[in-house]
């Protein structure tokens, strides 16, 4: 179990500088190291630029009150989880709105030296097992995103080798041979799909994918991987049906970063295929017109369509659908975060037995 240290640093606002000095003198007494200021802004100045473990926060203060402080500290996404004990006085309005806006704790003037202590140890180990378990989680994700690099070392030489074979460059295979040799190859090459899906996700999560933007022609990448994707069709006799809907005064050209618009449309595409028994897989764009500074791109499929109570959480990391061919559960919340990466949004509609629709709104400018 996580305990209080000595070490935790405290910062406590309050307008009223008896207030101050009473709450910190008990905390210093405690061992705690404490920072005051006396008003609103101050305090969200110091939590930018200074790590707390705990905010002791007058609720009703000039200017900018505890509320309105509580609101800022829990809409900033760059700040750590800091606890924010409210500190009321009797008369004051009911804390619940504080609470609702973030707040973890209250406590009523004048404090008691107990219940102060009380209060404080026990949301000080709140953060700190908030703290601890984030710690397991980053120790986690890096040790995924190490064993999923290593993991990928061994496949991409086997897929050389593999492809070796196939091409008779260490000789001429029996049928028998080449369709073992086919299999394995088949095989590792989804292994190898799955392992760069993972690697990718949590270069995502870990916040180290850099993007290059540049402009990229979506008529052409489009083609690019239809023509890709297009063997994989034919096996399953799908037709791909593909509608750019170019008109003059339109633009297909955007910033992005061509290789992860590349697999993104990879993902999607390549799912309807996968999901397709029959039918046809179509994909329609619609360019960016003067007043319009979005291209929209639809990826459509008549394949078996997808359950209501599976599509609210489709775009969920490793969330996978009831279907015997479903994957990693990783796709489709990869290609949510390259899409997000790029300003953009992406939907789904389906309707079981008449397929999916996925819809891709890309912005033309970053």
């Amino acid at each position: 179990m996580s305990h209080s240290s000595p070490s935790d640093k405290i910062l406590v606002v309050d307008d009223s500088p008896d207030n101050l000095f009473l709450i910190k003198t008990i905390l210093e007494e405690e061992g705690y190291t404490v920072c005051t200021v006396d008003n609103g802004a101050s305090a969200l100045a110091q939590l930018e630029t200074s790590a707390y473990d705990l905010v002791l926060l007058d609720l009703m203060m000039p200017g900018m009150d505890g509320y309105e402080v509580t609101k800022h500290v829990r809409q900033n996404m760059t700040l750590p989880f800091i606890p924010i004990l409210l500190i009321t006085a009797h008369d004051s309005p009911n804390v619940a709105q504080g609470l609702d806006l973030g707040a973890d704790d209250f406590i009523r003037k004048p404090v008691t030296v107990d219940e102060l202590l009380a209060r404080v140890r026990s949301l000080l180990r709140l953060k700190h097992s908030i703290d601890e378990r984030d710690e397991i989680d980053r120790q986690r994700q890096d040790f995924v995103s190490r064993l999923t690099h290593d993991l990928r070392t061994p496949l991409v030489a086997a897929d050389r080798m593999l492809l070796l074979f196939q091409e008779g460059a260490l000789g001429m295979l029996s049928s028998q041979m080449q369709e073992v040799i086919d299999i394995m190859a088949r095989s590792n090459s989804n292994l190898l799909a799955m392992v760069n899906t993972l690697l990718e996700v949590y270069r995502f999560e870990a916040g180290r994918k850099t993007l290059a933007f540049q402009p990229v022609n979506l008529t052409q990448l489009l083609e690019e991987v239809a023509g890709e994707l297009g063997p994989l069709a034919a096996d399953k006799h799908l037709a791909v049906n593909l509608d750019f809907g170019e008109e003059a005064g339109t633009t297909t050209t955007m910033m992005g970063d061509r290789l992860e618009l590349h697999r993104l449309f990879t993902n999607l595409i390549g799912n309807a295929v996968k999901f397709t028994d029959t039918g046809s897989v179509s994909i329609h764009m619609t360019p960016a017109a003067a007043s319009d500074d979005y291209i929209t791109v639809e990826v459509a499929d008549t394949g078996p369509g997808i359950p209501a109570e599976e599509q609210a959480t489709l775009f969920e990391r490793f969330r996978q659908g009831s279907h015997k061919r479903s994957g990693s559960g990783l796709g489709l919340y990869l290609s949510r975060r390259i899409v997000e990466a790029h300003q953009g949004t992406i939907v789904m509609n389906s309707e079981v037995g008449k397929g999916s629709v996925f819809t891709v709104r890309l912005p033309i400018k970053q």
